[in-house]
């Protein structure tokens, strides 16, 4: 399939009230409104292809450049294809669910995660959080440095509330994940967890939201979730 071919099976498939939904969260023109789960058929003819997904990342499409995070070859993507990516995200369910899903299915993952991070731009820092969040909760704990992840929980502490708006909530999803996903830090994720408090995100023209990570964590323990781990990152 070509990237035209592509194109006609995702705007056949786009739903007026699907888009409404994506545009109310940040989502512009152009766009289809397709369901992420509709794409599924598509994936399963095209299966990984890099080419193309460089090819529909670079319409601008939304439905395009989301499709492309599920056919990417993630191994095959530098730093610098990722910072071309992060450079067209320009609204959280690119940085988050697109971009930062996709680097953490490589190697250079915390690597490039840590340079968002300490980017002090709100897409790049709520991209990096989030890269943390998709690895913690798919890997071994092994493979983290507990002392790496412990700094990074009294950053969170020290700095989420005077952080822009998007980067508080992959911050407050960071401690949620280390508090369930990661053991050896779980007292660790409660203690900053209550410590931080309710972190009050504003939104445009909406009243402001609170986000609990201490209540999520517990629901996460009464749920049994302790230690949860992905067998996936991307679905």
């Amino acid at each position: 399939m070509n990237v035209n071919m592509v194109m006609q099976e995702l705007e056949a498939l786009g739903k007026e009230r699907t888009k409404k939904i994506y545009i109310s969260n940040g989502a512009r023109e152009p766009l289809f409104g397709v369901a992420t789960g509709d794409m599924k058929p598509i994936f399963k003819k095209i299966k990984i292809n890099q080419p193309l997904a460089e090819q529909l990342y670079s319409t601008g499409n939304y439905d395009a450049m989301y499709f492309a995070g599920i056919i990417a070859d993630p191994n095959a993507m530098t730093e610098a294809d990722f910072e071309r990516w992060m450079d067209a995200a320009y609204f959280y369910m690119l940085s988050d669910y697109v971009v930062a899903v996709t680097l953490a299915e490589t190697e250079i993952a915390q690597e490039v995660a840590d340079k968002w991070i300490a980017s002090g731009e709100e897409l790049r820092m709520s991209a990096g959080w989030s890269c943390y969040c998709w690895l913690l909760g798919n890997r071994p704990d092994r493979e983290f440095s507990e002392s790496k992840i412990a700094n990074m929980l009294e950053i969170v502490k020290n700095t989420i509330h005077d952080s822009p708006e998007r980067t508080k909530y992959a911050m407050n999803n960071f401690i949620y994940t280390v508090g369930v996903s990661y053991m050896p830090l779980h007292d660790k994720a409660v203690e900053t967890a209550m410590a931080v408090g309710p972190v009050e995100v504003k939104r445009d023209k909406k009243k402001s939201s609170f986000l609990h990570a201490a209540d999520n964590i517990q629901k996460g323990v009464d749920r049994g979730q302790l230690g949860f781990k992905r067998k996936h990152v991307r679905c």
